[in-house]
Order: C-alpha cells, then structure tokens, then sequence
C-alpha cells in the first residue's frame, strides 16, 4: 500500500506500487504508473502518461511529463518512461515526447542520475547507469548510451548521439556526435582521448582499454578522413564489441562526429 501525506494530490486514476510515498504537496496527475517503493519527494510534480519504474526518487521541485517545448506538438497523447533506481533531483524537467518525431516517447534507463536543473527534453533516449550532471540540457531526440557521463552545464544539440562510456566535459556546446568510450570536450568541443579511468572503474582491462585507443588513433591521428580511417580499422582489427560498437556508431553517425584535438596527448596506458 502506498503511504500517501494528506497535503499531496494524486489523482484518483494513477496507479500506485506497494510502499510508494508521496510526500506534502506533490502532484501526481491521472494515467501515470509508479513502481514499487519510489518516494515522489515534497512538491514534486508527475503529469500524465508517466511510468516510473521501481525504487526511484523524485526530488522536490522536479516535474516529470510536462509537456514538450516543441511547436509541433498538437496535444496528442505521448510518454515518458522512467526505468528503475533512477534519482531525479531537484528542480529538474523530463519532457514528453511528440508525435511528429515517430517515437512519442522520453525514455530514462535503469541507475540513471539526473541531477539538479537538468532538461530532458522530448524524445530524448538517456540510457542505463548514466549521469547527468546539473544544468545539462539536452534538446528534442537526443541519444545518450549506457553508462554515459555530461558533465556540468553542457548544452546538447538537437538529434546529436553521445556514445557508451563517453564522457564529456563540464560547460560544453555538444554540436557533433560524442563517440563510444571517449572523453570530448574544450571549446569548440573535440576529442581529447579515451575514457581511461572510466573504463578501468567498469571492469575493462588494459588489452582492451589500449586497443580501443589504437582504434581511436588509427581514425583520428594517421592522416584519414574518418571513412577512410574506419575502413582501416574494419580491416586492421579483429573483430570485438569495442571495435564494431565504434565503427556502427560512427557509421550510423547523420550529425558527424567531433573532430580531434590537434593538442590531444596520446600517451601510453600502463
């Protein structure tokens, strides 16, 4: 049963898990669903066509489902899906999708953080496990892989696609696509090298943490075009999850990807 404060209001048509608790002045609107012991904070705000999974947080001042800020929304009935174990902190806004982008729907995966101030905007895809530091905004239709982290402020722009274990530094302007295992960042942002100590925390060991860097190497720093640098790569290098996630990641690539950075230190990794 759900423990819900008398100065909350929940919509009679929303349906509650066991041991969800709603706190004083939350609003928590019709046709929404929420899991199994996800504490909705004081003054938080859930609209409608909301699932939040199980164990979840939403912090005082966020509002999750709003409406999309996009003038091709006609009213029409879209989502946003919230996973498991996902912390929403204050003051942050996850919008609803829209029908004109073919999906209808605002997705945030399992273990995710979205901290204070963060915009998600509609049809934006955030994947498992990452984090998003306060102030980023990502725009409509956005992509973030699993295990992704944005740095503080950074601003995302529209259909761009930020890769797995990418990481990418605080106050960004994110124009072009963030590759797989990468960290990107400076002003204009660019690739400044592998995601080493990321990687190492998640369990990658050296073997592979270096023959993702002599991929990067191979595309970025030996005189090819990136579609030349791939097919070397394609060709030069034993099939791996790490190599084929790069290269159809680069080749699904509409927005391109970051350039490199001509200062990029290419050091070994012991």
């Amino acid at each position: 049963m759900a423990n819900i404060h008398p100065l909350a209001t929940v919509h009679p048509g929303a349906k509650l898990g066991a041991n969800v608790e709603v706190g004083p002045y939350a609003y928590i609107d019709d046709n929404v669903e929420i899991g199994d012991g996800t504490k909705i904070l004081p003054h938080a705000t859930v609209f409608s066509y909301v699932k939040i999974g199980k164990d979840c947080t939403v912090f005082p001042g966020a509002v999750v489902g709003a409406i999309p800020q996009d003038l091709k929304f006609e009213g029409e009935v879209t989502y946003v899906e919230i996973g498991d174990r996902v912390n929403i902190r204050e003051c942050a806004t996850i919008n609803r999708g829209t029908k004109a982008s073919g999906k209808g729907v605002t997705r945030i995966g399992d273990d995710t953080l979205i901290m204070s101030y963060v915009h998600v905007a509609h049809d934006c895809t955030v994947g498992k496990h990452c984090i998003l530091v306060s102030y980023v905004g990502i725009a409509g239709e956005t992509e973030v892989g699993d295990w992704a982290i944005i740095g503080g402020g950074t601003k995302v722009h529209q259909f761009s696609k930020i890769g797995t274990h990418a990481m990418v530094g605080g106050g960004s302007a994110v124009n072009k696509d963030i590759p797989p295992y990468s960290i990107c960042g400076r002003i204009p942002i660019c690739f400044a090298g592998v995601n080493i100590v990321g990687l190492r925390r998640r369990g990658f060991d050296s073997d592979t943490i270096r023959n993702i860097k002599d991929i990067y190497d191979t595309i970025y720093y030996q005189g090819y075009n990136i579609s030349d640098g791939c097919a070397k790569v394609e060709a030069g290098f034993l099939p791996s999850e790490e190599r084929d996630t790069i290269l159809a990641f680069i080749t699904n690539s509409k927005r391109g990807i970051v350039r490199a950075s001509d200062s990029s230190e290419k050091g070994s990794i012991e």
